[in-house]
């Protein structure tokens, strides 16, 4: 077989396609990466804290996918486990939460906010509650919690969402109290910026931990045509100059497939 240019180049856009394809609708989709941060003083193998956050799960099913993604959790051996908004964004799929939350380890203690898709997927706030409440996950919407890990105390403040409920930081900090760390739950990246302005000077936090952008779902090499309401300036990863880490999430939104926008858990290990 003789190989002409016009072949050639069409092998090579047929085979980049096909590359294209495979790692949007299957690779970046169901291999997860774990992206792990040591904060303050932690170092890989000495911190006083590990958390896992966990974003934007969208259930539709109960796949090898997440099964894998339970037992990466359960080995971690994390003091607490956020899951940062749109877990569930229709009210069919709730027991599909259940079934993933049963997986992972009865003694971690988890927190759960809500996300824009919990709301527009009219879910019973209720019934949300108590799928949680039975697997050692709180729910917060608009308050704080405290408790003590290895003698040292942590405040969690989860906020409600921007979009699909009545965010309000001021309601969310009336049962804060002062903490080793503190940690913000905030589906919404965009509100974070309201958040920062109104606790400056007033009510420090080590980090906040937002979802809902997805990392873009489709960046084609720095240009992403869609971010969804909500995600104001933010993208992914760190944004320093708000101690704002965005999570890309697990599942995906109106078009299932992701691009340069790989599917991740963070885990954050921290020491004052």
């Amino acid at each position: 077989m003789t190989w002409t240019r016009r072949k050639l180049i069409k092998t090579g856009l047929l085979a980049g396609t096909g590359f294209i394809l495979l790692d949007s609708f299957w690779l970046e989709k169901y291999f997860i990466e774990t992206n792990e941060f040591c904060l303050g003083k932690a170092t890989e193998d000495n911190f006083d804290l590990k958390v896992i956050q966990i974003s934007d799960l969208h259930l539709k099913s109960l796949n090898g996918q997440l099964k894998t993604l339970a037992r990466n959790i359960n080995e971690h051996k994390p003091d607490l486990v956020f899951f940062t908004g749109d877990s569930v964004d229709d009210k069919k799929n709730l027991i599909i939460l259940n079934q993933f939350l049963d997986k992972l380890d009865k003694s971690i203690k988890k927190f759960a906010i809500l996300g824009n898709w919990e709301y527009w997927g009219s879910l019973d706030l209720e019934d949300l509650r108590m799928t949680y409440e039975v697997n050692n996950c709180e729910l917060l919407i608009n308050n704080s919690r405290q408790l003590t890990i290895k003698d040292k105390t942590i405040s969690i403040t989860g906020i409600d969402d921007y979009l699909g409920g009545k965010s309000d930081i001021d309601i969310a900090l009336k049962d804060f109290k002062q903490s080793d760390y503190h940690i913000i739950l905030n589906h919404c990246p965009e509100y974070g910026d309201i958040i920062s302005e109104k606790l400056k000077g007033k009510v420090s936090y080590d980090f906040m931990l937002s979802g809902h952008t997805h990392g873009g779902q489709i960046d084609l090499f720095g240009f992403v045509p869609f971010k969804p309401k909500g995600s104001g300036k933010y993208l992914k990863g760190w944004y320093t100059d708000k101690n704002i880490y965005v999570s890309k999430g697990i599942g995906t939104s109106i078009f299932p497939a992701r691009f340069m926008a790989r599917a991740e858990i963070a885990v954050f290990k921290l020491r004052t």
